[in-house]
């Protein structure tokens, strides 16, 4: 016989273990909460869109992750200032060809940046700005012409600044569509990298004192663009001679200093397109079938041979080695130079 609180506790601990099984029988009977319904359609476009958003800010390709962003605002050419640096002695054999093509359509956006004075290029376009920097292809004067760019761009007004060089193709339909898919109150700094990796500096702190940085920048030879309202945040370190003295403390060129200011000071990340291309590219790789969605265009040499559009047009490859009038043929046929019945 056990003893009486033996008894006790027994009857207890059976107590315990009859309530707890009951419990757990209720528990499984009861009938389960309703599964929560699927968000909207709306709420997966959105967070989808927010997963493209983070791509691009992180320097993805904004053009090849899916179709073309819609337009965020209505953009005119009067709002973009589109900088073309040159040399007096590319007056007549690169910009003559720009002015012939390109250029003759949209006088009003585009200023020519140069090292000499040149009264029959002002007459052909009104707006030519004498920088009065060396004609050397040095470091300190490609960021002189960067300087005086920048300061003219931020004197416009305009919303947008893009910068190319004289052997560029502006396509400057494609160049408004693409600008306007972004506001130009936020910081956008769009183009297209020449290198494979973030190119690697050393920031001058001091006279005894540096730091390494690495960043992306987008090539001038490609041309990029700058949002005005990025472009304002670039002051302090871009205006009023203050560019010249950033591109010595890294002592890198004017487009790298560009990449520099941005995605190194200011933590805004490089916009990757592939709709523009420089002559360090082999530009026999862009069907023509795609010309007329590409923002700029190149020619030069790459890997010791002619590096061009490759296309027929309505001219020789001798008569257009740049294969410029041909494109522009292409895209504007109602040019009067144009030949008419074209096969492209």
């Amino acid at each position: 016989m056990l003893p009486g609180c033996g008894k006790r506790l027994l009857v207890s601990v059976a107590g315990s273990m009859l309530t707890c099984f009951l419990v757990l029988v209720a528990e499984q009977q009861a009938p389960q909460p309703e599964p929560e319904p699927e968000a909207p359609q709306s709420f997966s476009a959105y967070f989808s869109q927010l997963s493209r958003s983070r791509r691009v800010a992180e320097g993805g390709d904004a053009e090849g992750a899916g179709p073309p962003r819609p337009p965020v605002e209505t953009l005119s050419p009067r709002d973009v200032f589109v900088a073309v640096k040159t040399t007096a002695k590319f007056h007549r054999s690169r910009l003559q060809l720009l002015l012939d093509t390109w250029v003759s359509r949209h006088k009003d956006m585009t200023f020519i940046f140069t090292d000499g004075e040149d009264e029959e290029l002002k007459k052909r376009t009104g707006n030519v700005i004498n920088t009065n920097c060396s004609a050397a292809h040095s470091r300190q004067a490609l960021s002189c012409k960067m300087a005086v760019e920048y300061d003219k761009f931020i004197e416009s007004g305009r919303k947008w600044f893009c910068h190319v060089d004289d052997d560029n193709y502006v396509n400057v339909g494609m160049l408004i569509k693409l600008l306007s898919s972004y506001p130009h109150t936020q910081d956008v700094y769009i183009g297209k990298p020449s290198l494979d990796r973030p190119i690697q500096a050393t920031e001058r702190i001091s006279e005894n004192k540096v730091h390494p940085v690495h960043f992306w920048f987008a090539t001038g030879g490609a041309g990029f663009c700058i949002s005005r309202g990025l472009a304002l945040k670039m002051s302090p370190w871009a205006s009023g001679g203050h560019f010249m003295s950033t591109a010595e403390k890294i002592r890198l060129p004017d487009d790298c200093t560009i990449g520099y200011i941005i995605e190194s000071v200011l933590g805004v990340k490089l916009i990757r397109s592939n709709l523009f291309h420089s002559h360090l590219e082999n530009l026999h790789q862009v069907p023509k079938s795609e010309i007329h969605k590409q923002v700029t265009l190149s020619y030069g040499m790459f890997e010791n041979k002619r590096n061009s559009i490759h296309m027929k047009g309505a001219f020789s490859v001798d008569e257009d080695p740049s294969r410029f009038r041909s494109i522009h043929c292409l895209l504007h046929p109602d040019t009067p130079w144009c030949p008419s019945n074209v096969a492209y």
